[in-house]
């Protein structure tokens, strides 16, 4: 089993969740940071702070520098503006982190001091809209916010409104939008991940298990495939999550939550079209987030429902899990260093 340390993002309101932030190797996890539900944690690119969602009511974001043992220091936090924000990213200038309130539906930008601490909020913008699925998309639902590879377009996947918004995002903090997808009826996109060299996007969705292929240039994406994350005539409930890609771009990695698998698709050579290869069990129950190792040769899925982290190593794209999993409450977010 692998010897880097990760750090480990769980939810505490739920009954029996853990702490808050959790840091160590897989076989010596233990509490780093008491803070309210963080389900997803970046790291800036120096390496220096570790940026934290607070998915609650009255939405927050934590700041903290991080110590020479991967220890946490607190430094501060600032509201969202929103409810339950669950998914953030770091603007490749590194001065701006941005935040989706899944619940309200909608997009803040903090400025990041020098210090690691987060200004008043610079920017929010409140997204609108409905879907077919009356239970889960009643209003607008924003669960991620990404940047493009060359960091020229920022973009906010919303469940609510089957729709992917892009937008710049000006020195200022403003983000200003200059394009929409609008995907098909119900599909209820959570994450998108980008092609590292070809012009292409993917698009996990969460409502109806099926992954979206689009070309991508200039901001714009267009739809060109549509895939099932599920072997056919799957039977019961699924709800996808997380989707990752190779760092050669041959292939995608999408946790099917309900199947409580992961979901393996080899990427054509022009990045335009994909085919389902492999569904490995995800090593535990309701696989939330799925994260890569460092040397891109590991792959770990926290499995929420059933408080287990599980190592799969990777092998020409196909998964083979490693054996027993790490017990850890709650894990919703994995952050290896």
């Amino acid at each position: 089993m692998t010897s880097e340390r990760i750090y480990v993002g769980s939810y505490t309101s739920q009954d029996g969740g853990g702490d808050g932030i959790a840091f160590g190797p897989l076989d010596g996890i233990a509490p780093a940071a008491t803070v309210a539900d963080p389900s997803f944690l970046v790291r800036s690119a120096d390496g220096r702070f570790l940026y934290s969602t607070n998915e609650e009511q009255e939405g927050r974001v934590s700041a903290f520098a991080i110590q020479p043992e991967g220890g946490l220091e607190p430094l501060n936090q600032q509201p969202t503006g929103g409810a339950d924000p669950c998914h953030l990213d770091i603007d490749p200038s590194g001065r701006y982190l941005l935040s989706a309130n899944y619940s309200s539906g909608s997009v803040a930008v903090h400025p990041l001091n020098e210090n690691g601490a987060l200004g008043d909020m610079a920017y929010f913008i409140q997204r609108s809209g409905t879907g077919p699925n009356t239970a889960r998309q009643e209003g607008p639902h924003a669960h991620q916010v990404a940047f493009d590879p060359a960091g020229a377009y920022v973009f906010d996947v919303d469940l609510g409104a089957d729709k992917v918004y892009t937008s710049t995002l000006g020195d200022d903090g403003t983000l200003h939008e200059v394009d929409e997808l609008q995907l098909h009826p119900g599909a209820g996109p959570r994450h998108l991940v980008f092609h590292p060299t070809a012009g292409a996007a993917y698009v996990i969705n969460e409502l109806d298990s099926t992954l979206t292929v689009c070309s991508y240039a200039d901001g714009k994406l267009q739809i060109v495939q549509t895939a099932s994350t599920r072997p056919a005539d799957s039977p019961g409930e699924n709800y996808p999550a997380e989707l990752l890609i190779s760092a050669d771009g041959r292939f995608l990695y999408g946790s099917n939550r309900g199947d409580n698998t992961v979901a393996v698709f080899a990427i054509a050579a022009d990045g335009l079209s994909v085919e389902l290869v492999q569904t490995i069990a995800s090593g535990g129950n309701w696989p939330r987030h799925l994260a890569f190792g460092n040397d891109r040769k590991t792959l770990y899925a926290a499995n929420e429902q059933s408080d287990e982290i599980a190592v799969f190593a990777i092998d020409d794209g196909r998964l083979t899990a490693q054996g027993e999993t790490i017990s850890w409450p709650r894990p919703v977010c994995i952050l290896p260093v």
